[in-house]
C-alpha cells in the first residue's frame, strides 16, 4: 500500500510541483491550501505525513502544527514544515509548534522525498501493517518541544 502524504500549500504552482514530485516518488498525495482545509483533510484521509507550509491564509502553520498535535487521532503524525522566512525564529516556532523537520523553500524536490522518507521510517509509517510499526526512540511518538516552557525556565533560574 502507497504510504500518504498531506501536503500544505497555498501557491497553486509550488503544491503543483511538490505534488509532482511526490507522487513520481511514489506517494499516494492530498491536498489542502489553507490551515482549515488541513485540518478536515487530515482528519478524512488519515496522511501518514503532512508537509505544512508556515505561510496559509486563515490559520498559519504554527496554528495547524499544534492543533494537529494536540488531538491524540493525529499528534503522532509526522510534519515537515515549507518556509520562505529566513529567520532562526521561525525555525525555532516551528518546532515548538511541534514539527517533526523544517525545510527552507526554495528547496530540492529530491530533499524533500528524502526528509520524508527518513521520518515515515523513524514514526514506523513506512509499514501499511500498524502492528509492525516501531515507535520512536525513547517509546514516545510525539517531539519534545525545542525549548523549555515559561515555568520550567522560572524554575531553572
Amino acid at each position: 500500500m502507497r504510504r500518504k502524504v498531506l501536503v500544505v500549500e497555498d501557491d497553486p504552482d509550488q503544491l503543483e510541483v511538490i505534488r509532482l514530485n511526490l507522487q513520481a516518488a511514489g506517494f499516494a498525495i492530498g491536498t489542502a491550501a489553507n490551515g482549515t482545509d488541513a485540518l478536515v483533510k487530515t482528519r478524512s484521509i488519515s496522511p501518514d505525513l503532512i508537509v505544512l507550509d508556515l505561510m496559509l491564509p486563515g490559520l498559519n502553520g504554527f496554528d495547524v502544527c499544534d492543533s494537529l498535535r494536540r488531538d491524540p487521532a493525529t499528534a503522532a503524525v509526522p510534519i515537515i514544515m515549507l518556509t520562505g522566512m529566513r529567520s532562526q525564529f521561525g525555525r525555532f516556532a516551528g518546532m515548538e509548534s511541534g514539527a517533526n523537520d523544517f525545510l527552507l523553500k526554495p528547496f530540492d524536490p529530491e530533499q524533500l522525498v528524502a526528509k520524508i522518507e527518513k521520518l515515515l521510517h523513524q514514526s514506523g509509517a513506512a509499514t501499511s501493517d500498524p502492528r509492525r510499526a516501531k515507535p520512536a526512540p525513547g517509546g514516545s511518538r510525539t517531539r519534545k518541544k525545542a525549548f523549555p516552557t515559561t515555568s520550567a525556565r522560572r524554575h531553572a533560574n
